[in-house]
């Protein structure tokens, strides 16, 4: 054998990439027909000329033959029989089919622990760190849109948004009073966030998350249509309004917003007429006056108040998609702020250290998807070294230190 191995090595070098390439031509021509199931052969291909087909057949004989002679050349070098030889090349392609196979298996096994709930709500977490905080009305607007579509595309049609009221032209960072009560509130606030908020929210019925990604084209054309806004007042001295977004694609994909309402047994029969009646259209909250379902507590006059709330509200899944919450916790300035799909993020307004009159806002954390309280703000800012003291005494040491 080693006084021909030297010769030998081209032609079986040759010969093996002749079978290679054989191979995948075979493996080509059966992927390409696999991938292409849905492709419909035009008419004159259906009814080629049998020639055609023969010439084929003829060339794929005279392959196969070649293969069977080179197979026998090889084992004659390596002085195996013919079987031996097509048994290892049936054991190599087994090889690579079980590589293949053990390599879509690794990847579908990723793909599935990028679904799972733990590594969802780690992204959420982290991503979350990153919204920005809006400063003034619109900004406001423009992020709960975003988020109220994100939540109807993932078949939310009941929601809740939580505005910060911030009237035109004042921002978040401003101290704001309301003697006028509720109507002063829904007249400078309530009222604009929602009208604006319903003229950018679209929430096409037919445009779901499983056809989305699909349709940007009919979406972009659906956001070019502006829908008409129609405020009806429900009651005066409460505040309350219901906002409509007439679509300009038509009645199905028309937005419902009720404004400010509270837990008088009339805004829960109005909430239920308006949930029967909107299906699976969108229909949202704003700012409503409770905080869960013991809000209702006991009333004499109407004792099932909060068994009615809690089948028309909490049972028909109301979900907090957008809120913004601005109070104070020990004398420091802080933000609550949700957004659809990430978690609650905390954050703290710091002045500057070279001008006090300028604040900046600080990341705390998050506590997950729990909405978060005074307590959880205070266990953050006691963490944070630059909120070790309160905001007082730090201006009264940066004035020390500055004589």
């Amino acid at each position: 054998m080693s006084s021909i191995s030297t010769s030998a090595v081209p032609l079986r070098v040759h010969a093996l990439l002749l079978l290679l390439a054989v191979s995948h031509a075979f493996t080509t021509t059966t992927t390409n027909t696999h991938n292409n199931r849905s492709t419909i052969t035009p008419a004159s291909k259906l009814y080629a000329s049998s020639s055609t087909s023969d010439d084929a057949a003829n060339e794929a004989k005279l392959m196969l033959e070649r293969v069977r002679k080179m197979r026998e050349e090889i084992a004659s070098l390596e002085g195996k029989s013919t079987e031996q030889v097509e048994r290892e090349a049936e054991r190599r392609a087994e090889e690579r089919k079980s590589n293949a196979l053990r390599a879509q298996a690794e990847r579908e096994q990723l793909a599935m622990s990028r679904s799972s709930p733990e590594y969802i709500e780690e992204r959420r977490v982290a991503d979350g760190k990153f919204l920005i905080v809006p400063e003034n009305a619109g900004d406001q607007v423009r992020q709960a849109a975003e988020a109220v579509e994100r939540a109807f595309r993932d078949g939310k049609t009941r929601q809740i948004v939580r505005f910060e009221l911030i009237p035109e032209g004042e921002v978040l960072n401003q101290d704001r009073q309301w003697p006028g009560g509720a109507e002063q509130m829904v007249r400078e606030a309530g009222k604009p966030l929602t009208q604006n908020l319903l003229s950018e929210v679209r929430a096409p019925v037919n445009l779901t998350a499983a056809s989305l990604g699909s349709a940007d084209a009919e979406m972009n054309a659906v956001r070019l249509k502006k829908p008409n806004i129609i405020t009806q007042d429900v009651w005066d001295f409460d505040g309350s309004a219901l906002i409509t977004a007439e679509a300009g694609t038509g009645p199905s994909d028309d937005v419902q917003a009720l404004v400010f309402p509270n837990t008088d047994n009339k805004y829960t029969r109005d909430i239920r007429d308006i949930d029967a009646a909107m299906q699976d259209r969108l229909f949202l909250l704003i700012n409503p006056f409770w905080r869960n379902v013991e809000s209702w507590g006991f009333n004499l006059l109407a004792p099932k108040a909060k068994e009615m709330a809690q089948e028309v509200i909490f049972d028909r899944g109301f979900e907090e998609t957008y809120v913004l919450n601005k109070f104070s916790v020990r004398g420091e300035e802080c933000v609550a702020l949700k957004v659809y799909p990430f978690d609650w993020q905390l954050y703290a307004y710091l002045e500057d250290e070279y001008s006090p009159s300028a604040e900046y806002l600080v990341h705390l954390g998050s506590t997950g998807g729990v909405e978060p309280t005074s307590a959880d703000f205070g266990r953050f800012l006691g963490g944070r070294e630059e909120f070790k003291l309160n905001k007082n005494m730090r201006i009264m040491q940066r004035n020390l230190n500055n004589r």
